[in-house]
């Protein structure tokens, strides 16, 4: 949000930015709460105070005033988007998928200029749909599971994905698929839409996610080595800007490495060179045990068994609050940091939990 002219108003803002960024949570609210005292007009103070309770998972409070924020000033993008991911992270998806369309103000996910309409649930049997790509590739795959699913209402689909996921989805999904690579040639459809655009105007819920296997390798692709049993994925994207939390450090990583039947699953140790060829080895394997990754998505897409690492900062939306279940992805389990930063109580916990009796 831009600068404001009124000098202490600015000031509280910036010591409450400063506060939340350095850990202190609880300045940065009473920071906040003070800006909304000075100016309980302006949208600003508002809409921080709200993440800072969000922060601190005082989530009605953080709702009301992200409420507060969009009755000031009803375009807010980022307040939307900030009460989006507020709402999905409590289930509530049909009112926090509705919000989210708000991150297509962002540069990096803004929608192309295509020139056919876009589909916003209209009925689809016998129409020509086009899915376009966005975010990463663990979004892509978690919301590649709608394409079988609108083919099965009569749609003929046509799916753009990012390149290394295309071979992996023409096996797997039963419907046209494209590379987002260089110049696109498709048939003019009747529809288009964004990939994650399809959860709001299918009118998800948790309960209605389609979440049986919809993704298996091809046949032919490397296999893991003897005796490997379980796969691990410990790092994520240093570009992502919730890497430092999600991402375990060496000492915890070591500990899971030197699991009896631990491989890696990262292509730089595996030498896969697309999301199939990762598919093939997690598929000869019994297990997957990653941080909140791609290769989560991967795994549960087939219905592998999958521990997945949860950090406790910022924790993404789709993996709910407190649960140690999915409803997208039925074979996995959750293991989810207590405090920020502390890793090696969950590895404690899923040690333990290796040791357990299969069910």
């Amino acid at each position: 949000m831009p600068r404001l002219a009124d000098t202490g108003l600015q000031d509280l803002l910036d010591e409450g930015a400063r506060r939340r960024s350095a850990g202190d949570l609880e300045g940065a609210l009473a920071a906040f709460r003070r800006a909304v005292d000075l100016a309980p007009q302006r949208p600003e103070p508002h809409h921080h105070l709200a993440g800072a309770l969000a922060a601190l998972d005082r989530l009605a409070e953080a709702e009301a005033e992200y409420r507060a924020t969009l009755a000031l000033a009803p375009k807010a993008g980022a307040t939307e988007r900030a009460l989006a991911v507020l709402l999905l992270s409590q289930g509530r998806y049909a009112e926090g998928f509705a919000f989210f369309e708000a991150r297509h103000e962002l540069p990096e996910i803004a929608k192309p200029p295509l020139p056919f309409p876009e589909w916003r649930g209209e009925p689809v049997d016998g129409r020509r749909l086009l899915i376009w790509p966005e975010q990463g590739f663990g979004d892509q795959i978690q919301f590649a599971r709608f394409a079988p699913m609108l083919r099965a209402m009569g749609a003929e689909v046509t799916l753009v994905c990012w390149p290394p996921l295309a071979r992996l989805f023409e096996h797997a999904l039963g419907v046209t698929v494209i590379p987002a690579a260089g110049s696109i040639d498709f048939p003019d459809p009747d529809y288009w839409v964004m990939a994650m655009s399809l959860a709001a105007w299918l009118w998800l819920t948790p309960d209605t996610v389609p979440n049986a296997p919809y993704l298996l390798a091809p046949p032919g692709g490397p296999a893991p080595p003897a005796g490997a049993r379980i796969g691990l994925f410990l790092r994520g994207n240093p570009d992502n800007v919730n890497d430092k939390a999600r991402s375990l450090g060496a000492d915890q990583a070591a500990r899971l490495a030197a699991l009896p039947g631990a491989i890696s699953l990262d292509p730089v140790d595996t030498g896969a060179r697309d999301f199939a060829d990762t598919a093939s080895l997690i598929a000869g394997l019994e297990l997957v045990i990653t941080v909140d990754t791609a290769v989560a998505h991967l795994a549960g897409a087939m219905g592998k068994p999958c521990w997945t690492l949860i950090p406790k900062a910022n924790t993404d939306w789709r993996w709910l609050r407190d649960r140690t279940d999915s409803p997208w992805y039925p074979s996995m389990r959750l293991f989810r940091q207590r405090t920020a930063g502390q890793w090696s109580p969950v590895i404690d916990e899923l040690l333990g939990a290796l040791k357990e009796p299969a069910p």
